[in-house]
């Protein structure tokens, strides 16, 4: 994998219409290496605590696909699995964190995802359905002083390759009500952005698993693609 982080100025975001030559670059940047180096992968994290890190198997592959055939870039076709304490951990710039039920990050685990995030990474976590309370307790030792900050809609991360003028999509019914997309910042820099009522891998997933009609799964994997390519340029 190629590192976009090394190669941008500290603080100053890339302008809205620039992804797409950054992207075609990514072959050739150095940087956070990858086994492969030039192939882009979704590290998706396992986590303890009794929450299922492993389900919908098939969601990261069919984003991964998704992602090659728009940008035309070398990718692996399976998710890499990594936990926090694992050595190539820094060696992911994206990490994809999903499931039901509970969380837990050790102290160790704790300092080592704090040091990952403040040093480029960036992590993403859909609730499944009953991830939301502990997983806001797991980042609150994470990130003491940082809020949860509901992300507008005018933000880049929905319109940076698809426009989303309303937010995140719907993809599946928990609890009814909209869905909500919230990010943590560090000296202004979102790197955590987390779903919220709408599952949106649950999209990614294939067809047969969920039975999501076609326009809600494009949806879903559009919306992910935004949020792949955010965080690969900002």
């Amino acid at each position: 994998m190629s590192n976009l982080y090394k190669f941008f100025v500290a603080d100053q975001p890339v302008k809205r219409g620039r992804w797409i030559f950054l992207l075609t670059l990514l072959p050739f940047i150095s940087g956070w290496a990858q086994p492969s180096f030039s192939e882009f992968t979704i590290a998706r994290v396992r986590y303890g605590g009794g929450g299922d890190w492993y389900n919908d198997p098939s969601a990261t592959r069919n984003m991964l696909t998704f992602f090659k055939s728009k940008f035309n870039l070398p990718c692996q076709e399976q998710e890499a699995k990594v936990s926090i304490m694992d050595e190539e951990l820094h060696s992911y710039p994206f990490l994809f964190l999903t499931g039901h039920g509970q969380i837990r990050f050790g102290q160790k685990e704790v300092i080592r995802l704090r040091n990952y995030l403040q040093n480029g990474g960036f992590l993403y976590v859909d609730d499944d359905y009953g991830l939301d309370k502990s997983f806001r307790s797991q980042m609150a030792k994470v990130f003491p002083d940082a809020e949860f900050l509901e992300i507008p809609f005018s933000h880049p991360i929905y319109h940076i390759v698809y426009p989303f003028e309303r937010g995140l999509p719907k993809i599946h019914e928990h609890d009814g009500g909209p869905p909500k997309g919230y990010g943590i910042f560090y000296k202004d820099r979102m790197v955590v952005f987390y779903s919220f009522n709408t599952n949106i891998s649950d999209g990614w997933a294939d067809p047969e698993v969920h039975d999501n009609p076609p326009q809600v799964r494009e949806n879903a994997l559009k919306m992910g693609l935004n949020i792949i390519t955010f965080a690969l340029t900002y």
